[in-house]
């Protein structure tokens, strides 16, 4: 019985050890089919309740058309837009982000897109916003004299 047992351990473990070698451990990377114009953005300082927009623009650097399947946001508050249009070998095409700056304070998001058939790329919209004041500010007593 114990040479049945170590001799199917021996042949599982050859067997494992063959599998471990076919497989190659660090496949090549798929070509990069498209380049971006920049991975991120800085708003800088807005006012709060303003929305902004800036446009990321993405060229074919492949071989073969390059149709982006779906851009997501990581939240809400951030609307990407795109052309669900294939783009040309050389070509390029225009994601139309916007920020609705609801909120005070420092922001960073991530927006996804995914093309040609699960690939994905990541670009990033930041900055800061401030509080707008509730009130215009008061009339300026002082400037009365220089209307006489």
């Amino acid at each position: 019985m114990k040479k049945i047992l170590f001799t199917l351990f021996a042949i599982c473990s050859t067997t494992f050890i063959m599998a471990q070698q076919i497989q190659n451990p660090n496949p090549a990377p798929a070509p990069e089919t498209i380049k971006l114009s920049e991975l991120s953005f800085d708003f800088g300082k807005i006012p709060q309740g303003k929305p902004v927009t800036h446009n990321f623009i993405i060229e074919n650097i492949g071989k073969d058309s390059l149709k982006l399947s779906n851009v997501q946001a990581s939240c809400g508050c951030t609307t990407p837009e795109w052309n669900n249009a294939s783009v040309a070998p050389g070509g390029n095409t225009t994601i139309k982000v916007g920020y609705n700056a609801a909120s005070e304070g420092h922001f960073e998001k991530m927006i996804t897109i995914y093309y040609n058939n699960g690939q994905a790329k990541q670009i990033t919209i930041k900055g800061s916003v401030w509080k707008t004041p509730e009130q215009s500010a008061p009339a300026n007593e002082a400037l009365n004299i220089f209307k006489q």
